[in-house]
């Protein structure tokens, strides 16, 4: 047993635990399998293209990431909870109507971020991006017209099938960036290749997804064009600003970089291998974030009908729940992506991005497993209403970061000082914002997590973080025992401090189906 003071158990916990934790299991495996697919990805690309022409692709990646994912997670938790609200009867004709809205929306924004990309390289200083972000522009429209689908699968609960999908997608896109790269990597367009093979997986999963989902019907049930579009603008705004918070370090490194290189007598492309070096930090640093998005799919059709049913002990419960198993997950992958940086970089990347990216790392994951938190709080500050108060704090941190970035990072002597300053900058804005984020879900549902857990997590963060530093510098395959070695003294202390006990093994077993 731990010594936490545990909220009331809602009506029916058991068999919403079940539910709710069979889906998690599925898309957990989903983000897991991704997350795979992902360091597969990121492995083969920089031997492909080079650190050079890996930071190119990052940077145009990066920047038309901060359109595309908003499309996806506004569509996703938007159609969810516009599926969810409405009677079963109804859904095929509240799925038709927010479709089209949705088609509407992908349609506008690909076509002005085509627009717009000479503008977006102006300000990275790094015109040579120009045509592999035209090129993403049809991603964006593809992904436009897939999510709102994996919205609906979301809103009936049918989260195997969603995440049957983000398995075939995760792979059919390493395959094809990989692909893209390799057949004009010898041209010197590999970046473009990639962005090509991108885009046809994009539009076959939307058909695919079409397919099995379906389009609905037309009729009156559901939500009017005038309620879902009031729900879901305040949501997009606010996932614009957090991704333009999850891209912000890079796009401003991109920025630093090319004038520190102009200023040092080089051209404006010797700035791809630092962006390069610091997009290998950001693939462990992402992990936690990535993982923890499967926690908002879950919590956030329950939250929504917990919300609409006004039952204020599910709200603090199912909060409670959420925000204490994302803080114990993401301490995970911190203890070890923190302290095997160097090592971690060293596995899949060469050992110039470990030089120039290991220290970067070490703090950029501590900044970026609190993002992960603070993307679960935002979506819990969504599901209950509050779209605009979460963009409002996300909105503040992309300032902090923006601020804090011109002011200690921009003028810095070109190598790696950029990268460890730019981690620093954005570490610090992501550790304020989620305080606010924290006080104010607290404040709204009337729970956040123990701060006993707080504190016992972060000190088996700090104690595993510093067991790794003692561990010896080894191989690529003793470095993999090391982290094997680091995660399991971060939850041999949380069991040690009873902030993991029998409560959460009586909780496996209900997800599981097990007796109690």
């Amino acid at each position: 047993m731990t010594d936490r003071a545990d909220p009331p158990e809602p009506p029916q916990a058991d068999e919403t635990a079940r539910v709710a934790g069979r889906g998690g299991l599925a898309l957990t495996f989903a983000k897991l399998y991704f997350i795979l697919t992902g360091l597969v990805q990121q492995v083969l690309l920089p031997r492909v293209l080079g650190l050079d022409g890996y930071g190119a692709l990052s940077s145009a990646l990066g920047a038309a990431s901060i359109a595309y994912n908003p499309v996806v997670t506004t569509s996703i938790q938007g159609v969810s909870r516009a599926v969810a609200s409405t009677r079963e009867e109804e859904r095929p004709q509240a799925l038709r109507r927010v479709l089209v809205v949705h088609a509407v929306l992908a349609v506008l924004l690909a076509t002005g971020f085509f627009a717009g990309a000479s503008l977006v390289t102006a300000f990275m200083r790094a015109p040579h991006l120009v045509a592999p972000l035209r090129v993403l522009s049809l991603v964006l429209l593809f992904y436009g017209l897939y999510s709102p689908l994996v919205g609906a699968l979301n809103g009936t609960r049918r989260f195997v099938v969603q995440a049957s999908f983000d398995v075939v997608f995760a792979t059919l896109r390493t395959g094809a960036l990989v692909a893209g790269s390799t057949l004009l990597s010898a041209s010197g367009r590999g970046p473009l290749g990639a962005a090509s093979g991108f885009v046809v997986v994009a539009a076959l999963i939307a058909v695919a997804a079409a397919t099995v989902v379906g389009v609905g019907r037309a009729g009156p049930g559901g939500p009017s064009v005038r309620e879902h579009v009031g729900f879901v603008a305040p949501l997009l705004a606010g996932q614009v600003l957090l991704n333009l918070l999850l891209q912000a370090d890079l796009t401003l490194l991109r920025r630093f970089a090319g004038e520190a290189a102009a200023a040092a007598g080089l051209p404006l492309t010797a700035a791809d291998p630092l962006v390069g070096a610091y997009r290998a930090t950001q693939l462990y640093s992402f992990l936690p974030y990535q993982l923890l998005v499967s926690v908002t799919f879950i919590l956030f059709p329950m939250l929504a009908t917990a919300a609409k049913e006004r039952d204020r002990a599910r709200i603090a419960s199912y909060v409670a729940t959420g925000v204490r198993v994302a803080l114990l997950l993401a301490g995970l992958l911190v203890s070890v992506t923190s302290g095997l940086s160097r090592a971690l970089l060293r596995l899949v990347y060469t050992d110039e991005a470990a030089v120039l990216g290991g220290r970067a790392m070490q703090v950029l994951t501590l900044g970026f497993g609190t993002f992960a938190i603070l993307g679960v709080l935002s979506a819990v500050l969504s599901s209950l209403g509050k779209e605009r108060t979460a963009a409002g704090i996300v909105g503040v941190a992309v300032s902090l970061v923006v601020v804090l970035g011109f002011v200690t990072v921009r003028g810095t002597a070109f190598g790696e000082p950029l990268l460890f300053r730019t981690a620093l900058a954005t570490s610090v804005g992501l550790v304020l914002a989620t305080g606010w984020a924290a006080f104010t879900v607290r404040r709204t549902a009337g729970a956040v997590v123990s701060p006993l857990t707080v504190a016992r997590v972060l000190f088996s963060l700090a104690v595993a973080i510093g067991l790794a530093h003692l561990l010896p510098v080894v191989g690529k395959l003793l470095t993999l025992v090391e982290c094997a070695v680091v995660a399991g003294a971060y939850l041999a202390l949380l069991v040690a401090t009873r902030e993991l006990g029998a409560a959460d093994a009586r909780v496996v077993r209900t997800i599981l189906g097990g007796r109690k």
